[in-house]
This record gives C-alpha cells, sequence and structure tokens, in this order.
C-alpha cells in the first residue's frame, strides 16, 4: 500500500486530495512542525532533504509534490480522470502544473519570509530594522509582483471553471497550495473567480475527507 508522509500545513494535502479523488488507497505517516514551522528532523529519514510530502510506493522514494502527482497520473490514474486529453487543455494543464511551484509559490514564500522580519525568532535587538526592511520590500517589489499574478490567474479562470478547462485535474490539485497561501496572505481584494474557485475545491468529497485525514488546513496568514 501506498505510504504518504505527511506534515501538518503543508503540501502534503495536495497529495491525499489527489489519492482521495483516484479512490487509490494509502497509509499517512504524520509528522508535526517544530515551533519554528520547520519540519521535524525525523523526516531526514525518509529523503535526506527532510521535507513533505513524500510518497513511499513499494520500495520507491518519491518528493516533490509535482513529481508525486505525476507519478500517481502515470501509474494510478489509467482512465486519466485527472488529466485531460485535449491538446489545447494538456498544455493548460502541464502550464499550471510547473507554474505553481515554479513562479507563484516563490513569491508567497518571500512574502512570508519578509513578513516576519520583525518578529520572533529574529532577535529582539533586530526587530525594528527587520520589520523596516520586510515592508520595504514588500512595498518596492513583492506586492506588486503578487497582484500581477493574481490578477493573471484571476483572469484565467474567466471562462473556465477548473484550471486546465471544464473538468478538475491535477492542474488544480498542484495549483490549491498556492491558491489558498495567495488568497490568505496576499492581501488583495476583488479575486471572485479564485474565490469561487476555492469554494469549489472545498466542496469536492475528496478534498473534505483529505481533510479529515489529514487535519486542519487553514495557511493562517503572516
Amino acid at each position: 500500500m501506498l505510504k504518504v508522509h505527511h506534515l501538518n500545513q503543508s503540501r502534503s494535502q495536495r497529495v491525499l486530495w489527489a489519492l482521495e479523488e483516484l479512490n487509490v488507497p494509502y497509509d499517512i505517516i504524520r509528522y508535526e512542525r517544530e515551533k519554528t514551522m520547520l519540519a521535524p528532523a525525523s523526516l531526514k529519514k525518509v529523503h535526506p532533504l527532510g521535507k513533505s510530502p513524500v510518497l513511499e510506493d513499494d520500495g520507491l522514494i518519491i518528493a516533490e509534490s509535482g513529481a508525486i502527482l505525476e507519478y500517481l497520473e502515470e501509474y494510478y490514474d489509467p482512465t486519466h480522470q485527472l488529466q485531460p486529453q485535449d491538446k489545447a487543455q494538456k498544455l493548460q494543464y502541464r502550464f499550471w502544473l510547473h507554474y505553481a511551484e515554479g513562479s507563484l509559490m516563490p513569491l508567497l514564500l518571500m512574502k512570508l519570509v519578509f513578513g516576519r522580519l520583525g518578529k520572533p525568532p529574529v532577535p529582539f535587538g533586530l526587530r525594528t530594522l527587520g520589520n523596516a526592511l520586510g515592508q520595504g520590500v514588500q512595498k518596492a517589489y513583492l506586492n506588486q509582483q503578487i497582484e500581477t499574478h493574481a490578477r493573471f490567474i484571476e483572469a484565467e479562470l474567466a471562462h473556465k471553471p477548473w484550471f486546465a478547462g471544464d473538468n478538475l485535474s491535477m492542474a488544480d490539485v498542484q495549483m490549491s497550495f498556492p491558491v489558498f497561501a495567495l488568497l490568505s496572505r496576499g492581501s488583495i481584494d476583488n479575486l471572485p473567480n479564485l474565490q469561487a474557485w476555492k469554494k469549489r475545491v472545498e466542496m469536492r468529497p475528496a478534498w473534505k475527507q483529505g481533510i479529515e485525514k489529514g487535519g486542519p488546513f487553514t495557511l493562517p496568514g503572516e
């Protein structure tokens, strides 16, 4: 049986959702974040990077969300339930599958990091300087970049319910983490298409089942 090394409040929620959509049985090995919000050192026993998610399948160890989702699509989705076959939609599917972590998520992570430069664990004496630096970088660069991406995604969802077209795909699964983070931390108003997409995700039985098994998924703001 497949094993998912699952860290709370992390990208591994995507893997649980995908497995529930595919109705593939799996076991969960749970890990809790440290007070620093980093993954525990015990994850390094599974993969040298010590990150989650990690998927185990008959001795194979697969890391990285996108690689895991492509692996599940290749070996556990024989009817291509979560991959479009139309050429144009397949191109969109591939774009969003890579865009999520290649373009959008780095900006959101930077915003989180710079937003916390004035807070613990930054030493008390450096917090004023850290806060000024963090706010300056966000104002001068990050906020504009994130809004550009948010408006791009909002426009893309204006005429289709899912990222690759009319049906849910692994592209939506991959985009779930950065979109939830964007809506939580991006401080951008008037994104009705993104909000509607989020509601469609949250209404899916497989999403709810993944939450029940994996634990709360709230991605609080800074």
